[in-house]
């Protein structure tokens, strides 16, 4: 559960100011889990760190805007494809759930495993865009912006700080760090997005300065 009362500005960013009780997993700061299913024990924040927060909100972007997710979250209601992020060459619409419109489906061509080949549809069982009435739009977004988007509950799919932590272990955020052949990677593996994800929003979820 997270509340916040106000948004402060400071001159490394923007803390939210609040009480917030956050989950993370034990695996997460190189402890074993004796939790087979993953679970997160619901912990405090570890230390409000202005400076470390945006820090790694700004490694936490530079994923979020490479191609492997920028892609999945365009502005339109047409995905974006390739390493150089142009608008999907089928024209596929969104959908009021995000996959697909019509007979014109992602799951048509976006299988349950990546297509063997060069340039081939990475795949995935849950394979589709943000639904209509959340679109979660990274194309266009300053970090200032995408980190205040990211915390907004109305914008993130209802996420509190614990389900945004869970998502980092999301099957399509996995998914984009396993691009099919002739795809480049995020610029971090998934274990350095992970610790820079969980390091921004348990050193106080700064928002980088405008």
């Amino acid at each position: 559960m997270i509340t916040f009362f106000k948004k402060i500005k400071l001159k490394s960013g923007y803390l939210f100011r609040g009480f917030f009780v956050v989950a993370i997993s034990a695996s997460a700061f190189g402890m074993v889990s004796r939790n087979v299913n993953k679970t997160y024990a619901p912990v405090s924040i570890v230390k409000k760190d202005s400076v470390a927060s945006v820090k790694a909100f700004g490694e936490v972007y530079k994923v979020l805007m490479s191609p492997r997710c920028l892609n999945c979250h365009p502005a339109g209601d047409i995905p974006l494809q390739g390493d150089d992020s142009h608008v999907h060459q089928m024209y596929p619409q969104r959908g009021p759930d995000g996959k697909g419109l019509y007979a014109m489906k992602c799951a048509n061509c976006h299988q349950d495993e990546n297509t063997p080949g060069l340039h081939m549809p990475p795949g995935n069982p849950k394979w589709h865009l943000p639904p209509a009435d959340m679109k979660m739009v990274f194309e266009g977004k300053t970090a200032h912006e995408l980190a205040i988007q990211l915390l907004n509950k109305k914008e993130n799919g209802n996420k509190n700080i614990e389900a945004l932590i869970k998502h980092a272990d999301d099957g399509l955020v996995l998914a984009g760090f396993n691009p099919a052949d002739g795809l480049k990677k995020p610029p971090l593996t998934h274990a350095e997005f992970k610790k820079a994800w969980i390091t921004w929003l348990t050193t106080g979820a700064y928002a980088p300065a405008k």
